[in-house]
Parts: structure tokens; C-alpha cells; sequence
């Protein structure tokens, strides 16, 4: 079997045509800040992909999810990470209906059917800070509750449907005592600005802006209560959600690892044994993410011990990659990363899950 055919097998299976669309987009035109690889994964069905069957999605296991993410790293980096977001509000919507069989069901059919994009106002990209450690507050007024607070950054700002946000809802004047929820805002709502935030063209696709939120009237139905904003343990939902996004963020950066070595066993450069080793790192990396994905969709429940598993592959698949990334590019010689961008914008994109958030503070390592 070639590198990389188990994850390109299930991305045609689940979302057909999508890579062959990919190949051929120029690389500006799924790396750049007007790309529109986010329109052709939209286009492809790529935002029902964790919707459950029963909710006219496509009910991706963990495990196909996490070949779905390496293929699509693999083409185009920025898709990868910002559709990573995507995934991991879905899967908590997901998990928000197991637990309470509330409205979540409306709007997992709504994104399915009509191919919505969720963006993550969660703690993305900000060290030290868990991801659902809020970014926003808000206060109950007439029936509604009034959401503040500024996202930076914010994937899929400028083609998000909906905003996933997790907020401190004030329970009195000194703003303490308050009440952790997730909010979910449509995009189209007074009240929220999106302004121009990233500032390098490394990932520039995934459309990682600002997203401030001034008083933006929120449907009580459509803010889900988590308890105590000072709890400290993480419950089921938590737990869910951080192992999702720590395997497909995982396996969004080794596509683009991916990339370059696949780009190295396809050219004379290096020797065997150089080519061979580099291609190991990344597959004992993705091997390992795997066994975490398989007992992720077998569990009976989610515990705190399958998270530790997944952090500790995620750091080993951080040290792969440098590794790999390291050899490939040194293998394929000064001419390739000198004569195309792609060489280097994919190495650059792959060493970015070392300076991506942790799930909670003391995560980092």
C-alpha cells in the first residue's frame, strides 16, 4: 500500500471529489487569505461529517475522522486546522444532545443538510489557556442573554454560520458567582464585527481573524448551561471535546508533514534508508493517534485517562514531525525549497502544532 492511501481512501469514501479538487487549486488558492478551499470542503459535504446518521449527517467514527484530517492536511494545511474547529463544535453539539436530548438535534440536521460552518469562540491558540475556559461574558436581560467579549483568533471567521462560543454568564453586579455555558450565535447578528487579525501568510487560509461581540442577543434556547464557571474537574462534555480536538488537530499538522515527506518518496532525493525513516516517524505517530481514536469510539463512557493517552500522543506526534520535517526538507535539497512555495509553506505549517493550546492549563507539557 502507498503513504498516505488509507487516508485518501476515506476522504473519497465520505467526501467524494474533495481532494480531487484540491490537487487542483493552486497552492495560493488553498493557502491564501482569499482562498476557496473552505467553499469546496463546504461544497464536498465537509460540514456534516461528525453530524450523526440519524441527523442526516455522515456520521464519521473518530477514527475515519482522523484520515479524513491527515488527507486533507496533506493538500491544504490552513483547510485542515480550520475545518479541526468545525469538527470540534460539532462533536460538542453532538455530545451536548447525548447528554440532555435538548434542540441541539435541530441544528445538527441544520448543518448537515444545509452544510453550515461553525466557528470555535473557544480558547484556540492562546498558551496556557484551556479551551473552554471562556473568552466572552454575558448577562441575562428580557428573556435573552447579551453576549460580549473578543475571539483572536478565530478560524473560519470570515465564512463561519454560526458561532460556538463558551461564556461566564454574570449571576450578580461584581460579575462574580457566574454560570459556564456555551452559546451558540449566528453570525448574522447585530452586534458581532469580524476585523482583519492574522498577520503572517503561514496557515493565512484558515481565516483566523478577530470576532468581537458587543451586546449580541442570544435565544435563551440556544445557550446550554455547564454548571459552576469555577468547577474545577471537567466533566463528560469537556472531556469529549478536548480528546476531538486533540486528534484532529494532531492529525491536521502530520498531513502537512505528510505532504512533504510523500513529496520526498516520490523524488530521488536522499537515500532509501533517509526516505524509509522519515516515513516511519509519521506513521508510528499516526499508529499511535489510531489506537487513541479506535478506544475513543468504543468507549461506554469518556475518562480523564483516554485524554492523558491522546495528549501523549499529540506530544509524540509533535516531536514526529519535527523529525520528519527536519529530513525531508534536508533531503530534497536547497533547488526544491528555493524553486516552489510549497516546500516551505508546508514545512512551516506543520511545526505550528507545537505552538497550538492545550486542552487546559498545565496541559502544556
Amino acid at each position: 500500500m502507498e503513504f498516505m492511501t488509507q487516508e485518501r481512501t476515506t476522504m473519497e469514501s465520505l467526501l467524494p471529489g474533495l481532494d480531487e479538487r484540491l490537487v487542483a487549486m493552486p497552492l495560493a488558492e488553498r493557502e491564501g487569505t482569499e482562498g476557496a478551499a473552505i467553499e469546496v470542503f463546504r461544497e464536498a459535504g465537509g460540514p456534516a461529517l461528525l453530524v450523526p446518521k440519524d441527523h442526516r449527517g455522515l456520521g464519521a467514527t473518530a477514527l475515519q475522522s482522523l484520515h479524513v484530517q491527515r488527507a486533507i492536511g496533506s493538500r491544504s494545511p490552513s483547510l485542515a486546522v480550520a475545518t479541526t474547529m468545525h469538527h470540534f463544535s460539532t462533536a460538542t453539539l453532538v455530545e451536548l444532545w447525548n447528554r440532555q436530548k435538548g434542540l441541539e438535534w435541530m441544528l445538527l440536521q441544520g448543518i448537515a443538510e444545509q452544510r453550515l460552518l461553525l466557528a470555535s469562540g473557544f480558547a484556540e491558540g492562546i498558551h496556557g489557556r484551556g479551551v473552554l475556559r471562556p473568552t466572552m461574558h454575558a448577562r441575562r436581560e428580557n428573556g435573552r442573554v447579551l453576549v460580549s467579549g473578543l475571539k483572536k483568533p478565530c478560524s473560519l471567521a470570515r465564512s463561519m454560520d454560526i458561532l460556538t462560543a463558551s461564556v461566564v454568564i454574570d449571576q450578580n453586579k461584581s460579575g462574580e458567582g457566574g454560570e459556564l455555558a456555551v452559546a451558540l450565535i449566528s453570525a448574522r447578528l447585530p452586534g458581532i464585527e469580524v476585523s482583519r487579525f492574522w498577520g503572517t501568510s503561514v496557515l493565512a487560509g484558515a481565516q483566523s481573524d478577530a470576532v468581537a461581540l458587543t451586546d449580541v442577543a442570544v435565544e435563551e434556547d440556544l445557550v446550554v448551561s455547564l454548571g459552576d464557571a469555577d468547577a474545577p474537574e471537567l466533566d463528560d462534555l469537556q472531556t469529549a471535546g478536548f480528546l476531538w480536538f486533540e486528534l484532529l488537530i494532531s492529525a491536521s499538522y502530520l498531513g502537512a508533514a505528510s505532504a512533504l515527506v510523500e513529496r520526498l518518496l516520490h523524488s530521488s532525493g536522499g537515500d532509501a534508508a533517509g526516505r524509509v525513516a522519515a516515513a516511519a516517524e509519521l506513521e508510528a505517530a499516526m499508529t499511535a493517534l489510531e489506537g487513541v481514536a479506535r478506544a475513543f469510539g468504543e468507549r461506554d463512557h469518556t475518562d480523564e485517562h483516554l485524554l492523558t493517552r491522546a495528549l501523549l500522543c499529540r506530544y509524540a506526534t509533535q516531536d514526529a514531525i519535527n523529525r520528519a520535517v527536519a529530513a525531508a526538507v534536508e533531503q530534497l535539497g536547497g533547488m526544491a525549497f528555493i524553486c516552489g512555495e510549497e516546500v516551505s509553506c508546508f514545512a512551516a505549517a506543520s511545526r505550528a502544532l507545537a505552538r497550538t493550546s492545550a486542552p487546559f492549563p498545565g496541559a502544556e507539557g
